[in-house]
């Protein structure tokens, strides 16, 4: 029997039956392609600072930072363990090593002492050397094996820190804060004793050494998201006011 013959209609209706299936799986990758590109990415958290050390701003921008910074009273005070930042430096090993093998306070020491001698086999450690203490102004020598009066402090003390957040951190940020180099700064045992947990309001090292304080203050506490009592606050615009302006240009 011969083949039956395609009509014009039959020949439209097979067309548009063909061209409907490619509508819809055109719509359907289309669709596909929409969601995929406007899809809203997860909320991701910000990296740590690096091991390097929180950044230090210059005043101005001290200055924007602050004004960022949450105010708001201390709370969870009666709570706070040095324990829960980690292992201190007692020498007696334990501490984090950074970037390039030396720990926190190994790293501080190298930084802020001249006329350092290091050890032979071990550049981490710091034999000798001698301290222009920023916060008193002294000139301190430094002897590995004679009794010391350098102390390594948290310029955020980590007590303040615990008062203003970081109560609410997971315990390894709260160890990678307590190693953060650029809330760390070698100066005299006396004055690091007498600081303390104190915030600005409370305490503030020699008024030469007021503005770079407070720069160093508010760049950690703007880094790791902490707040800030009104007191303090305000205390942080008087030692800021202290800033020499910018040169002109």
């Amino acid at each position: 029997m011969p083949p039956r013959s395609r009509t014009p209609a039959r020949r439209r209706r097979r067309r548009l039956f063909a061209s409907s299936v490619l509508l819809i799986a055109l719509s359907a990758g289309g669709l596909a392609l929409y969601l995929n590109r406007h899809e809203t990415p997860a909320a991701e958290p910000p990296p740590p600072p690096e091991q390097a050390g929180t950044p230090i701003l210059d005043a101005a921008r001290a200055r924007a930072g602050l004004d960022r910074l949450p105010v708001a009273w201390n709370r969870n005070w009666e709570t706070y363990e040095r324990n829960a930042f980690g292992p201190g430096w007692s020498g007696r090993g334990g501490e984090p090593a950074l970037t390039g093998g030396c720990t926190a306070r190994e790293q501080v020491m190298k930084r802020d002492l001249t006329e350092t001698r290091v050890g032979d086999s071990n550049s981490c450690l710091v034999l000798s050397g001698t301290l222009d203490d920023p916060y008193t102004g002294e000139r301190i020598p430094y002897d590995r094996f004679a009794s010391s009066e350098i102390e390594i402090d948290h310029v955020v003390a980590l007590g303040d820190a615990w008062r203003s957040g970081a109560s609410q951190w997971k315990p390894e940020q709260r160890q990678t804060f307590a190693n953060d180099v650029g809330n760390l700064l070698a100066v005299e045992k006396q004055a690091n004793q007498e600081k303390g947990s104190k915030s600005p309001d409370q305490w503030q090292p020699r008024e030469a050494y007021r503005c770079e304080y407070a720069r160093r203050w508010v760049s950690v506490k703007e880094r790791w998201g902490l707040s800030v009592q009104p007191t303090e606050k305000s205390a942080l615009v008087d030692m800021l006011d202290t800033c020499a302006p910018p040169a002109n240009r």
